[in-house]
């Protein structure tokens, strides 16, 4: 049994805000009391009730009211004593008790100095005494426990007689668990490719003899810038998959000497790699095509745009500003900057002599998802971005295997939105916000896009800039947001 003196000494208030965890035996003292004095305890217990449980938005303080309502039927040389807990399955939290004392109990209290003066004023004579009403906030920051599910507001009901404590229900109301942003991760399904064409491209720098058209394999380095080519045709030309349906050749020649001369000799150089590369396949005729740019001043520009050549913005002025003819503008350079020419022509115009060439070639679809999981794993460079879709189909969220297939896609379509956007979607279900963000700069600016922003932007909690992204993927059709937007509202109290 305890005493009143025990009762309102122990340390179960909050202070300040400072919580005490107190561990409190949740069952009925037994004790030997008339049967009808433990029911006047038990009487009360429907009476105290929590009036409303809320949580902040991020889940770190939950606040909640309640009605601590006295015993009415208490006599006069009795104590009601009501101490509310915050429960967890393995933790309670016992708050500062209220209590009700009879005036005979106050006095007798006071005389044997348990009460002082300024206690007496906590009673009321019966007939009088009053609901409280209590609002109390729980800080995660307090109260480790917090989360823990389910939490309750527990009542213990105690009548305190001339020394001893009759009774010791507990009555308890269920509190809400925390529910935060729950986000549901969109992909977009890729639009279905007709026909996969796909492409291969290189640059080759052939030396030729001075004003000679004619490929020699043999002169300086030209064996390997011919094997090159074959390489970068052989690639695609054995495999079963594949259809090649163009090769398109481009030959560039630097602004060294005349621009007719030039013009002639790209040509013929042009023309020359063609049929070099005709007489090695057997591709038709109407499967090469060609075209030779004289003089490849783009390519000039380029290199002094990055270079630190002191004459370097003089040399650009001409050439953008000039209006010159290609003859009397190479003529000027050379006449006015002839230290930086001759450094020009021994080591960037033997640069701008090249041969550029493309290989456009046609993949077979694939239907069969066992082959389609295979070549994610094989021959991604073969799939489109739907036939990735439908792997990730066959494989549970989460898995290794599904966020292989995005990683994947996105490392064959590192430009493509759709693959950045579902990357980032990926990201965002592993908890990579930072590769999410990084994928979303990519992905457009679509209704999907900008709900997948939403999601990013509400995982990092900013719940107001996510609601307005919502709103926005709403507005472009994405019937998800409706949802979206619906928690948003919950989390900020609107």
């Amino acid at each position: 049994m305890k005493t009143i003196r025990n009762i309102i000494r122990k340390e179960l208030s909050i202070v300040n805000c400072q919580l005490s965890i107190v561990h409190f035996p949740l069952s009925i003292v037994h004790c030997q009391w008339p049967l009808a004095l433990l029911l006047l305890v038990a009487a009360g217990a429907s009476a105290q009730t929590v009036t409303n449980a809320r949580w902040n938005p991020d889940g770190t303080v939950l606040t909640v009211d309640y009605d601590l309502v006295p015993q009415e039927d208490v006599k006069s040389n009795y104590s009601y004593i009501v101490t509310p807990m915050l429960c967890s399955p393995t933790d309670t939290l016992a708050l500062e008790p209220q209590v009700w004392r009879g005036a005979q109990n106050a006095r007798k209290l006071h005389r044997a100095h348990i009460l002082n003066k300024v206690d007496e004023g906590s009673y009321l004579p019966l007939g009088e005494m009053e609901t409280v009403h209590r609002t109390s906030a729980f800080s995660a920051n307090d109260v480790r426990w917090l989360k823990d599910s389910p939490l309750s507001m527990a009542f213990r009901l105690e009548m305190e007689g001339c020394c001893d404590v009759i009774g010791g229900d507990v009555v308890a109301s269920a509190l809400p668990a925390y529910v935060g942003y729950q986000p549901h991760f969109v992909y977009l399904q890729p639009q279905v490719e007709a026909v996969k064409t796909r492409a291969l491209s290189g640059q080759a720098f052939i030396d030729f003899v001075v004003n000679r058209t004619d490929i020699r394999p043999d002169y300086r380095g030209n064996a390997a810038e011919l094997q090159k080519i074959q390489n970068t045709i052989d690639s695609v030309r054995n495999d079963a998959d594949i259809q090649v349906r163009k090769i398109t050749i481009k030959g560039f020649a630097s602004p060294e000497g005349g621009y007719q001369a030039n013009d002639r000799l790209a040509a013929g150089r042009t023309e020359a790699l063609k049929n070099y590369v005709a007489e090695l396949y057997d591709f038709p005729a109407s499967a090469y095509e060609t075209d030779h740019v004289a003089e490849d001043w783009d390519g000039l520009v380029a290199y002094l745009e990055t270079s630190d050549l002191g004459s370097r913005d003089e040399i650009l002025d001409i050439i953008r500003n000039s209006g010159l003819e290609p003859d009397a503008m190479e003529w000027r350079i050379k006449s006015r900057h002839q230290r930086d020419y001759q450094y020009l022509l021994q080591n960037v115009y033997p640069g701008l002599r090249h041969s550029d060439y493309r290989i456009e070639y046609v993949i077979r679809g694939f239907s069969d998802i066992d082959e389609i999981k295979q070549l994610v794993k094989s021959q991604p460079q073969k799939l489109s971005l739907q036939e990735f879709f439908l792997a990730a189909q066959e494989y549970q969220a989460g898995s290794s295997d599904f966020n292989e297939v995005w990683d994947t896609a996105l490392r064959m379509y590192p430009q493509d939105e759709t693959a950045n956007l579902n990357a980032a979607v990926n990201a965002l279900s592993r908890g990579d916000l930072s590769r999410a963000q990084g994928c979303l700069q990519k992905a457009g600016n679509s209704a999907h896009a900008q709900y997948a922003r939403g999601v990013l932007a509400a995982l990092q909690k900013d719940y107001t800039g996510a609601l307005s992204l919502f709103r926005q993927a709403q507005q472009g059709g994405m019937s998800e947001a409706a949802d979206a937007i619906a928690q948003m509202q919950r989390l900020l109290g609107n």
